[in-house]
């Protein structure tokens, strides 16, 4: 018997303040299949989903039949970002390596858009990824009522008001302030990792390199010269006549 998702506050973060902005440089670009004028702008709308859900993806790690399906008009964009979240990339990214807590909000995240609003909703969704599994808890997000009124079936999600107006700066990205391993799975892994260089490079400014006639550039040649003292016989103390070193007055 599945147990039902668990009650939690919300928060006041940006995601939850209505106001009217007017758009600018740091105002996120909103993916929405109803505005799509050409391919062009489809293949936008892939590329920046995959910004989003796996922040860079190399082409092993490219849906090819997801995104077929899109572009045939066979899917919605809300189907095609739950194809990329149960893909076997993300899973082997996200879920595998992090516990269900950090699974849990790095997915909020990348689905919702916001930050989690505390711990209490991180336990709430780890009951749901422990009782329905990774699926159950998609779904779960994917159908709530907080992604259709913010997304709907054609928008793509993004980070919902990152930047207020009266803010001189936003929140940071997710992909910045939250890596992809917690920091007990960094350990594990050896992160991070300190990399030395086995021949120390030296770098002179070009304005304090010697010129002709520099002392610095003869350097070298006085190290060479031997200053080894000449081979001469010991002589003791015993031996030597002080009358006759001393000069005469």
């Amino acid at each position: 018997m599945a147990l039902p998702l668990l009650n939690y506050a919300p928060a006041s973060q940006n995601s939850r303040v209505a106001g009217f902005t007017v758009g600018s440089d740091n105002t996120p670009r909103i993916y929405n299949t109803a505005n799509l004028l050409s391919s062009g702008d489809l293949g936008e709308l892939i590329e920046a989903a995959y910004r989003q859900i796996f922040f860079h993806a190399f082409t092993s790690d490219r849906e090819v039949t997801l995104e077929s399906q899109l572009r045939s008009g066979n899917i919605s964009v809300r189907q095609f970002v739950r194809g990329l979240v149960l893909s076997k990339t993300y899973r082997s990214s996200f879920y595998d390596k992090n516990s269900n807590y950090r699974f849990v909000e790095q997915t909020v995240q990348r689905v919702l858009g916001r930050d989690v609003y505390s711990e209490k909703e991180k336990i709430a969704w780890s009951i749901v990824v422990a009782t329905k599994g990774i699926e159950g808890f998609i779904d779960a997000l994917l159908n709530s009522d907080e992604y259709l009124e913010a997304f709907g079936d054609d928008i793509l999600p993004y980070q919902r008001r990152r930047v207020l107006p009266s803010q001189r700066i936003g929140e940071v990205p997710f992909n910045l302030k939250s890596p992809r391993y917690d920091a007990y799975h960094r350990a594990q892994l050896g992160f991070p990792q300190l990399i030395w260089q086995n021949t120390v490079r030296s770098y002179v400014v070009t304005d304090r390199a010697p010129k002709t006639g520099d002392p610095a550039l003869f350097l070298n040649m006085a190290r060479s010269i031997n200053t080894a003292p000449a081979n001469s016989t010991p002589v003791s103390a015993q031996n030597l006549d002080y009358e006759r070193l001393v000069p005469r007055r």
